[in-house]
């Protein structure tokens, strides 16, 4: 009988050592497909939609990794095969770094509106003119979704609103300008005379690029300033264009801003 039972433990500790060996590829391998992902795109070898289906393809992966690490860990457990249990153990945080961003990716996404163009002026939109080829190839185009992106940007985004200063809108456009500068956008196109700034931004990760452009016009209080920020691919920009449109305006209003 304990002839036995040895014999039983020595193959689950056999199982539990193979699926501790299976889950600890899997999990590295999908851990280098999610961190190569973003700089693949970064560097041209990849498009947008590959890339994004890389990293999904790759966190699925991690998925299936961590599955396996739990079922190595139980039986390593009952085997008592202590090092598949550690071996196992790490297989899972790995698998878990690998998995985690899409994870939070879909919890971002379903809390914010699959827009991807937003605007403090869903009425009347800044245009592009500078920027206009590059939106007009992109996968997102030039349009502006109209009452349906507005009315759903409303109810998400209540806070976003144009920036009225008490100042000429030439000092309100050069402090724009700063503010654009100092948050690090790629400047495509100032136009003072005509209240027009145009520009670039990339996301972190992924370094997709998303365009904006700043309107100055003038006001009865001063200077009215809209912005509009839209993603050149995507249905949803995961709330990116309101952040960034916040943190613009909010370094415009600072004061001491120039």
């Amino acid at each position: 009988m304990a002839e036995r039972n040895g014999d039983k433990r020595e193959r689950r500790a056999r199982r539990a050592a193979s699926l501790t060996m299976a889950a600890l590829a899997l999990a590295v391998i999908a851990l280098v497909g999610v961190a190569l992902s973003g700089p693949i795109h970064r560097l041209g070898l990849l498009s947008a939609r590959g890339a994004l289906g890389l990293f999904g393809l790759s966190a699925l992966v991690g998925f299936a990794a961590a599955v396996l690490a739990v079922w190595g860990i139980g039986l390593a457990l009952i085997a008592r095969a202590w090092r598949s249990v550690a071996g196992s153990g790490l297989a899972l945080l790995v698998a878990f770094a690998a998995s985690g961003p899409l994870l939070i990716m879909v919890r971002t996404a379903a809390a914010v509106p699959v827009i991807h163009d937003i605007t403090t002026d869903t009425e009347s939109p800044p245009q592009w003119v500078a920027l206009q080829p590059s939106r007009a190839a992109a996968e997102n185009g030039t349009a502006y979704g109209g009452i349906a992106v507005a009315s759903q940007q409303k109810r998400a985004y209540r806070d976003l609103a144009p920036l009225v200063l008490a100042l000429p809108p030439d000092r309100a456009f050069a402090r724009a300008e700063a503010a654009a500068r100092a948050l690090g956008w790629h400047i495509v196109a100032a136009a003072p005379a005509e209240g027009r700034l145009e520009a670039s931004d990339t996301t972190l990760w992924f370094g997709f690029t998303d365009d904006i452009v700043v309107r100055v016009r003038p006001a009865p209080q001063g200077s009215r300033i809209d912005v509009r920020s839209a993603s050149r691919v995507g249905r949803s920009d995961l709330g990116v264009n309101a952040r960034r449109i916040r943190s613009f305006l909010a370094a415009v209003a600072r004061p001491g801003s120039r």
